[in-house]
């Protein structure tokens, strides 16, 4: 027999200052973000008044207007989309194979050779910015697409074979024996038996690598210099400026539908994010 068990007011009231200040958390990380959202909806001459308002007292879309018929919008919104699907899908697949030869795999080196990805997922990006220069520079790599689509895949790889690790060895070996005895093959083992199990793993990590390649800007800044068609989002948002100064309602309204790729695509994935980012840090 089970009883539901109420929590009492002595509980309540020592839970209550680790839930006030987890809701003050909560509204100091999404103040910015309600901010940005209302001042896009405001008329011009709300955003530079003196006495600022929290809740709009008129809205219009015309700034979403301006940024959307802004030159270069659809095009730098093309090359973000274009290079955050390459970098994730290819960093998916590299991930998947060597994440598969650590877990299930026994070779000299691999413990090495796993000490040398978390090391590099540790190691701060924004120190390998001059040598990546240079190395663009010399190989004739500077203003290109492809050269940030492998820059991203360079920077989310280590994070999603650490995490993939983790769910490989998560899933007992029996089953993909068992289905080499039946016939298959271990690619075939491994296509049909382990890889529907890694769903929640592949979730987590496509969200993680697309948030970092979509909101990247200090690469794209420094390797795309003279080709002002191969920018991509947030290097635009940067300049969005007009013969008067900063057009602070349409920066606000681009930034809102700059914002929007990336919350939908957590929206989406989000039930397997928590279960894929434990299961990849403890397991295995």
């Amino acid at each position: 027999m089970t009883t539901n068990r109420r929590p009492t007011p002595r509980r309540a009231l020592r839970r209550l200052p680790l839930n006030a200040a987890a809701g003050l958390t909560v509204v100091i990380c999404l103040f910015p973000v309600y901010w940005m959202v209302t001042t896009a909806f405001k008329p011009s001459r709300d955003i530079q008044s003196y006495e600022p308002r929290l809740v709009p007292r008129e809205w219009t879309l015309d700034h979403f207007r301006a940024a959307v018929q802004a030159d270069g919008f659809a095009l730098f919104w093309r090359n973000s989309i274009l290079v955050t699907l390459s970098a994730v899908l290819l960093a998916l697949l590299v991930a998947l194979g060597a994440a598969y030869a650590v877990a299930r795999l026994r070779w000299r080196g691999r413990r090495q050779f796993m000490l040398a990805v978390f090391i590099a997922q540790m190691a701060p990006w924004e120190s390998l910015i001059i040598p990546i220069y240079i190395i663009a520079r010399d190989t004739d790599m500077l203003d290109r697409l492809p050269t940030l689509t492998l820059v991203y895949f360079m920077i989310t790889l280590p994070f999603t074979v650490v995490v993939l690790r983790g769910f490989i060895a998560g899933i007992p070996p029996e089953l993909e024996e068992a289905a080499q005895v039946d016939g298959c093959t271990r690619v075939g083992a491994f296509r049909r038996v382990a890889f529907p199990l890694l769903a929640p793993g592949l979730m987590a990590t496509s969200l993680f690598g697309f948030i970092t390649a979509w909101n990247e800007f200090t690469y794209a800044n420094f390797l795309i210099i003279k080709q002002q068609d191969s920018r991509t989002l947030p290097v635009w948002l940067s300049s969005f400026q007009t013969t008067f100064g900063t057009d602070w309602g349409a920066t606000m309204a681009a930034s809102t539908l700059f914002a929007l790729p990336a919350l939908i695509v957590f929206l989406a994935l989000q039930r397997h994010v928590t279960s894929g980012l434990t299961a990849g840090g403890v397991k295995g």
